[in-house]
């Protein structure tokens, strides 16, 4: 296997481990970059949820890194071999680098069901069993520019033993340098690039030698599985992953699975994370609700929180019934608003003053109330629309944040201080 071309160029580190900077020489050609700390675009079989490929472009600074996942594509490898040219010709998609997971992030996947040498994955038909030469097939066939390598990612789960926890990282190392070696004698998959997957569980030792070990093997970055939210409180994840990064290289990129709610992010961007998926604001989507959460750092932050407590409490939004459950992802948040909720029927602000997006450019929060409550298809066209700009906007502020010393700033913004988003039980 060839060097890696990928090349991550810090250009800042905050108190030792926040990161800000560019992942440069990306895809096979090498003409695409993506800023970091930053998010993939989350898809469903390489389209965005809700969104033709038209009406995705209407919106600006998209990530240059489409994320597809074996969850999706495994039950049409027929029809990928047949058609010979990979996925990315096959879903129509142009001018993006293509990462393929093993898991899909915003769908939660049943667990014991993995084995010594296969893991499984599940479509819409079921269950599908891969060993590391099925998994290494469907890559051939997929074609992408990046994939995480085969891993046992079943350890997530709290009072998961030690021994399971052991089990998983040795099995994830296997599969590791399984892949490596018919990587490695693969032309197909000449110039793809490998990341390994860190596993550990809530294991601290599991962790850092599953980290250690992982980044002694060719790979030209790392996923941080098993860390998702709802698995452990902040406090611990981030823990974990401030001794596992320790272990890892500077000048590779660290991408981090299963996590999307702005608190949690910001947390593991201080703690040395560089990627996440962006599943978050598809979530809020089929809740049918519209991210709200602030995050402008260039303004006054307790004139704006107070402003914004102000325009809450006149809309009779100031008490959240997010959040009550925060490890069921099916729940709403504190960071989204319920716009199936009466109390909208007749407000006729955008969902979010100052927004730009064709939504709340052209749209009421009235408006996408009836479109919910009759069931209309368009509410979740422009809810997405919302959603994917307001939270690709975030990640922007908070690379702004890290440039101009403002994370403490931002991290007040984005959790409403002055009593906006104040039932939060995971710090």
């Amino acid at each position: 296997m060839a060097g890696c071309r990928m090349k991550l160029e810090l250009s800042r580190v905050v108190q030792g481990r926040g990161r800000l900077g560019v992942l440069k020489d990306l895809g096979k050609t090498g003409q695409h970059s993506l800023e970091v700390p930053g998010c993939l675009l989350h898809t469903h079989l390489g389209t965005v949820p809700h969104l033709t490929r038209d009406t995705l472009h209407t919106l600006s600074n998209l990530p240059s890194v489409t994320q597809v996942t074996l969850s999706n594509i495994a039950e049409h490898q027929d029809v990928l071999e047949e058609f010979r040219d990979g996925f990315r010709r096959f879903a129509g998609l142009h001018n993006t680098v293509l990462y393929c997971s093993l898991h899909d992030p915003a769908t939660p996947c049943p667990t014991g069901y993995t084995t010594n040498k296969t893991v499984s994955v599940w479509g819409s038909g079921g269950r599908i069993e891969l060993t590391v030469a099925k998994f290494m097939a469907l890559q051939k066939t997929v074609q992408p520019d990046w994939y995480q390598s085969m891993a046992d990612g079943e350890t997530w789960q709290s009072g998961t033993s030690r021994k399971r926890v052991r089990k998983s990282v040795d099995r994830t190392l296997a599969h590791l340098d399984e892949c490596l070696l018919v990587h490695q004698n693969s032309q197909e998959l000449d110039g793809v690039e490998v990341f390994g997957v860190v596993e550990g569980g809530d294991i601290l030792e599991e962790r850092v030698r599953s980290g250690r070990e992982t980044a002694k093997r060719p790979v030209a970055g790392f996923c941080l599985d098993g860390l998702q939210t709802g698995s452990m409180h902040q406090a611990l994840r981030t823990q974990l992953i401030t001794a596992v990064t320790k272990e890892l290289p500077e000048d590779k990129p660290r991408l981090l699975h299963g996590v999307g709610r702005p608190d949690e992010v910001l947390a593991c961007v201080e703690a040395g994370v560089d990627l996440f998926e962006s599943f978050f604001p598809f979530q809020a989507t089929e809740r049918g609700c519209a991210l709200c959460f602030a995050f402008d750092v260039s303004s006054d932050p307790e004139l704006a929180v107070l402003e914004l407590a102000e325009e809450k409490e006149a809309s009779g939004e100031t008490q959240q019934n997010g959040d009550s459950n925060p490890a069921d992802q099916s729940q709403m948040t504190s960071f989204e608003i319920d716009l199936k909720d009466k109390r909208y029927k007749e407000d006729f602000r955008p969902l979010v003053e100052g927004c730009g997006c064709y939504c709340c450019v052209n749209h009421q929060r009235a408006y996408l109330h009836h479109l919910l409550v009759t069931n209309e298809l368009l509410a979740g066209v422009l809810l997405m629309i919302h959603n994917a700009a307001h939270y690709h906007a975030f990640f922007g502020a908070l690379r702004e944040a890290l440039a101009n010393d403002k994370l403490d700033v931002l991290r007040r913004r984005v959790l409403g201080e002055g009593g906006v988003q104040t039932d939060r039980s995971q710090r």
